[in-house]
């Protein structure tokens, strides 16, 4: 079942310092690429993961193809794709290891999240962090 309750979406999101950003933008009217700047300006490292723009930076940070090549614990998968395309990224955050999966506003997969939860992932759905953030109260992660 996905995370709903505040008491433990605020604990992931606290404990959380690194997030893979799947579907993350160089496109300042994406989406994506406001919620990045501003998990970022919160304290966590965003990576940002994006097969059209491997290679580039976004917001200071070098564009991976996938997961897999990132070679860093990831906290949580942020998933910018639709909800078609979620299960595709919840596989690539199982396999990489990911603690949790996080599908944006809109992101509903049940199918993908039932898999990630038996692999041992929480799993937060149809929820956006640059919201749940600042109505959780969630202070700035300390450099």
């Amino acid at each position: 079942m996905p995370l709903t309750d505040d008491a433990e979406i605020r604990d992931l999101l606290t404990k959380a310092r690194t997030i893979a950003m799947i579907g993350a933008s160089d496109r300042p009217d994406r989406p994506s690429y406001g919620v990045m700047a501003m998990l970022q300006r919160h304290g966590y490292r965003v990576i940002p993961v994006n097969p059209q723009i491997t290679g580039e930076h976004v917001h200071g940070e070098f564009v991976f193809r996938e997961l897999a090549q990132i070679g860093v614990p990831i906290d949580i998968v942020d998933i910018f794709r639709r909800a078609q395309a979620a299960g595709e990224a919840v596989d690539e955050a199982i396999a990489s290891g990911a603690k949790a999966v996080w599908m944006q506003l809109g992101v509903i997969n049940h199918e993908a999240a039932a898999r990630a939860e038996a692999a041992g992932l929480k799993v937060v759905m149809d929820r956006c962090p640059a919201i749940e953030i600042p109505r959780l109260g969630i202070p700035p992660i300390a450099a």
